[in-house]
């Protein structure tokens, strides 16, 4: 899947399918982003390849990494596969290739070592390093609250200086940047570098639009419709 857009609409990508719609990493989710008409739908993948956030985070509903992907080989969207925890690269990719997906699949997770892994197991495949890991639950922190600002401006100034790290220590072809850290010298850096930069979670229309504006190659979102709605409004 190539992920660099160049000045196209960004790729809209259901975050955990479309959490705002639907329990997210369910059955349900996933169906809901196809609904909604993403290009791209991403789930998590942790240990025993079920989709859920972590291990202690698994929804009710739980379903297997073979179960997402008979479901979306029956489609035409993207496959991102979020790799939580290490351990189980190969098998994640042994699944895509089972399912033969690998065209339209793309790789991500936040831990470089799992990266390398990635990297080893699936070299012809797009793999992006997220930052900053969510192990805390920063995509359900609407940033940057007041308390929060002056961190995420001084975080967001220095990326440009740690992107290459961040590829080069995860052996990445593409960035999952948060997008409080999103910035147009930011993005020129990843794209020197050939690296695609996805902007996560930017569920509101006035974040899409803005997101699209510095030259993002794709936003995640939990409301993809919202996403859409608003990136073909900004095309008018």
């Amino acid at each position: 899947m190539n992920l660099r857009r160049d000045g196209a609409r960004p790729l809209v990508v259901g975050h955990r399918g479309a959490a705002a719609v639907a329990p997210e990493n369910t059955l349900a989710s996933l169906e809901a982003a196809v609904r909604a008409g993403v290009d791209v739908v991403e789930f998590d993948v942790s240990p025993g390849l079920v989709l859920a956030h972590s291990p202690t985070e698994a929804p009710v509903d739980a379903i297997s990494l073979a179960a997402a992907l008979d479901y979306l080989a029956g489609t035409n969207v993207g496959v991102h596969l979020d790799v939580k925890l290490g351990g189980y690269e190969r098998d994640v990719v042994a699944a895509l290739r089972n399912h033969r997906l690998t065209e339209r699949a793309v790789l991500s997770t936040a831990l470089p070592a799992v990266g390398r892994a990635l990297a080893d197991a699936a070299p012809d495949l797009p793999r992006a390093i997220g930052y900053p890991r969510d192990r805390f639950g920063v995509s359900r922190i609407h940033w940057p609250a007041a308390p929060t600002a002056a961190g995420a401006a001084a975080l967001r100034a220095a990326m440009p200086l740690r992107i290459p790290l961040l590829l080069r220590q995860a052996r990445a072809t593409a960035l999952a940047l948060h997008h409080t850290l999103c910035s147009r010298a930011a993005i020129a850096t990843a794209h020197r570098l050939g690296a695609a930069v996805l902007a996560w979670p930017v569920s509101d229309a006035a974040g899409a639009v803005r997101m699209a504006s510095l030259g993002v190659d794709a936003i995640v979102t939990d409301d993809p419709e919202t996403t859409l709605e608003a990136l073909s409004a900004r095309l008018h």
